[in-house]
């Protein structure tokens, strides 16, 4: 992988109010130095009531000056623990060795909504950044008075308050409060979750005086995973633990009518746990839990869910009854604007459902105790867990905490959820902690699926070749069948599977991008479910929930619009994008790659067994810019795609740790390509079929792109913006256009396959 830096410049500052006395005097709470490190421990005991309103739920200071970060999100592995403390160890003034986060644990941070779309730096990160930098505003007041020496001749060298003109007289934050907590209040918005916001009156920094911001540091996570030593979800034993395992019919939505419990009683210790329609077994021992299961006999309810079948799919979804049709976004008169076109070009695309396909199947922990209860868990949103889980059990929601762990898959909503309701209600019906794991199959067939979906388009053109009118309609199952904050109870298969009535809406999205035509239309249409509760083809959110179904359909239509006119791909896009950003994305992109002007396909290639094609996608998602070139091989008699190179230029506004964004972006690029590649769930009219990694393969090395250029556009002046996910969507875009370039045959169906793209040839 190669990087290319490219610059281009803006900044936010943002005021919070401290309380300070009449005098000017910073009032703190003291706490005993052996109660502050028994929170340092137990991060409980000593820890002040959290409210959004206070300092000290956001940054404390150890007695050896070590700062605590409390970030209410999590880091699902893009090191955003580590870009927390490069911002707040910039705004505070410690070295980033000496900044501590805490994360997602509910007993000691606040609700900040999880990880999701890609908000950890742009959201939670600037509520860290700005309580730091007025923790360091206050901090400096304190030293002023115990000095006896104005702010203003005062400066601040890793923690340690000095004069600029005597340093000789210093006093560290270890001396002004370690140990002892701030209490001072800040402006808070009263919202928890991702709507959470506070203002301070301290100044953020300038991207000119940044030491630590922009730097390519080391993560502090990675240690641990490499040498094997960070404990994960799945490490974690309690003392008189079960180990349970869940019992799952073979024919979707079958329920159990008769259990034999005798067919167990070989297998010591085990025993089976039935509530409702919810079925386990547990046991002392992790294999006899695992043997269990295997060996229970169950008699299930007659279901014939009458799935379409994978290869019916798409026909179900066009001839599928629409529950609901929104036009999200309407410009002019898309209608009228059609009507006047003398020419018109429709388009139609297809993406199938996908799995989150985590690495390892979701493990759980729950401990519930009487009136209370802890949960250990993955999930991306260890806060709306503990909500879902405090229903579930019918405990007050401050009643249950929520400790979040690393685990082997975190992204959209996966199986985790599910995994720890199923812990929660076995541990209060057994009053013991009870750890679930889930299983290879169980993971695949039963995680909340990313939904298939047509994507369809039209456009008119008037007699100059201009677009006057544009559509793009999707129509999908809904992505909040199941839904993605999973904060309810009937959120996950515990709740559903017990009887609790179902929380679920109807909604799709539409193409993010600044396309501007004349006369627009972009909607969406939801169709009804397969199965109403307890469905192993339940929809959600998957990683970028949107991008790839969508921006398959919409970017490589408007490739199809470019050729329609003759047009180059790049000079058609530049034409009706007006945001400068969105500009820069597109032409940075294709300087960095290369790109040759002329339309698409190129001629003199086309026809030949192995032909070489380009194929660009662009994006704007929320203050992210983002466009991607996919360089391919297309070999004609076996349908073989070859992929030779991605140029990715991606603007997220300011960059806090270079190389971590660029393996970020690196990593989403390899996993759009298998999801673009390879991925695609398959069922029959009962029951998923895709069950391990032979029938839901995934991309291995040999499959991935022989080089990837990533060119980060700098913009330290810019407030950040997402990374996590927004790269992903544009690949299967990409590399259709390139197919289309190399040959002239545009592929309509994801994955691309060497079977589906030698048919697709073969039809041309």
């Amino acid at each position: 992988m190669t990087d290319t830096m490219s610059d281009t410049m803006t900044d936010t500052t943002l005021s919070r109010r401290a309380f300070l006395n009449a005098t000017g005097a910073l009032v703190v709470t003291l706490a005993a130095p052996a109660e502050w490190a028994q929170a340092s421990v137990s991060g409980v005991a000593a820890r002040p009531p959290l409210k959004g309103d206070q300092l000290s739920s956001y940054i404390t200071i150890e007695a050896d000056g070590t700062v605590v970060a409390y970030y209410g999100k999590i880091d699902g592995g893009q090191g955003l623990g580590t870009a927390i403390a490069q911002m707040v160890a910039e705004e505070i003034d410690v070295a980033y060795e000496r900044v501590r986060v805490i994360m997602g644990d509910s007993a000691l941070t606040l609700d900040m909504g999880g990880a999701s779309a890609a908000i950890g730096v742009s959201h939670g990160g600037t509520m860290l950044r700005r309580t730091a930098a007025e923790t360091r505003r206050l901090l400096i007041e304190m030293a002023s008075a115990k000095l006896g020496v104005p702010v203003t001749a005062l400066t601040v060298t890793d923690g340690v308050v000095h004069g600029s003109a005597d340093p000789t007289k210093r006093v560290s934050y270890a001396e002004l409060i370690g140990g002892r907590y701030l209490d001072s209040t800040v402006k808070w918005n009263g919202r928890l979750s991702n709507g959470l916001a506070v203002e301070v009156p301290a100044a953020l920094k300038k991207p000119a005086d940044f030491k630590i911001i922009g730097l390519s540091l080391p993560r502090q996570d990675l240690p641990g995973k490499v040498f094997g030593t960070l404990e994960m979800v799945n490490d974690v034993r309690l003392p008189g633990m079960l180990h349970a395992r869940m019992v799952r019919p073979t024919v979707a939505g079958a329920v159990p009518v008769k259990v034999d419990e005798a067919s167990i009683k070989h297998i010591a210790g085990a025993r089976v746990v039935w509530i409702k329609d919810l079925l386990a077994v547990v046991a002392e021992k992790e294999w006899n839990a695992v043997k269990a299961a295997r060996a229970l006999k169950v008699t299930w309810s007659d279901s014939k869910p009458n799935f379409p079948g994978h290869e019916k799919l798409f026909e179900h979804i066009r001839k599928a009854p629409i529950v609901k049709r929104e036009f999200q976004r309407q410009n002019g008169n898309f209608e009228e604007g059609i009507k006047q076109a003398v020419r018109i070009v429709e388009g139609e695309y297809e993406f199938p459902t996908q799995s989150h396909a985590s690495m390892g199947p979701a493990c759980a922990i729950a401990d519930v105790r009487g009136d209370a209860a802890t949960i250990w868990t993955s999930t991306q949103k260890p806060y709306d867990s503990a909500y879902c889980v405090a229903e579930l059990i019918g405990l007050p929601r401050e009643k249950v905490r929520a400790v979040w762990m690393f685990g082997t898959g975190s992204y959209g909503r996966n199986e985790q959820g599910d995994a720890t309701a199923d812990a929660a209600i076995l541990s209060k019906h057994l009053g013991r902690p009870v750890r679930v794991q889930y299983m290879r199959h169980e993971g695949l067939a039963w995680d909340p699926k990313g939904t298939a979906s047509i994507n369809r388009s039209r456009a008119g053109f008037d007699a100059n070749g201009k677009v006057i009118a544009y559509e793009n309609i999707s129509k999908a199952f809904s992505r909040l069948d199941n839904n993605t904050r999973e904060a309810r109870a009937a959120d996950v298969l515990a709740g559903q599977l017990t009887g609790l009535p179902l929380n679920r809406g109807e909604s799709f999205e539409i193409p993010v991008a600044s396309y501007t035509f004349e006369h627009g239309r972009l909607g969406w249409e939801t169709i009804p479910p397969l199965m109403e509760r307890a469905s192993p083809l339940r929809t959600t959110h998957l990683r970028d929930p949107y991008g790839p179904p969508i921006l398959f359909g919409s970017e490589s239509f408007i490739d199809e619009m470019a050729a329609a006119t003759n047009a180059d791909p790049v000079d058609f896009r530049m034409q009706y994008l007006k945001h400068p950003r969105d500009r820069d994305a597109v032409r940075i992109a294709a300087e960095n790659y290369g790109w040759e002007k002329r339309p698409s396909p190129r001629n003199d290639r086309k026809d030949a067994d192995v032909a070489i094609g380009r194929g660009i996608a662009f994006r704007r998602h929320f203050t992210t810019f983002i466009a991607l070139i996919a360089e391919v091989r297309v070999h004609r008699r076996t349908g073989k795609l070859d992929l030779l190179r991605y140029v990715c230029a991606h603007d997220v506004g300011m960059i806090v740790n270079p190389d971590t964004l660029r393996h970020v972006i690196d990593r989403q690029l390899v996993y759009g390509t298998s999801r673009a590649m390879i991925e695609e769930v398959r069922f029959d009219e009962n029951m998923v079929t895709s069950v391990d990694w032979e029938s839901y393969p995934v991309m291995h090395m040999d499959g991935l792109p022989e080089r990837i250029d990533i060119v980060l556009i700098r913009r330290p002046e810019e407030p950040p913006s997402g990374a996590a996910e927004m790269a992903l969507g544009l690949v299967p875009a990409a590399i259709g256009n390139a197919v289309f370039d190399a040959t002239g045959v545009r592929l309509r169906r994801v994955p691309f396959t060497p079977e589906r793209v030698k048919a697709a040839l073969e039809r041309a």
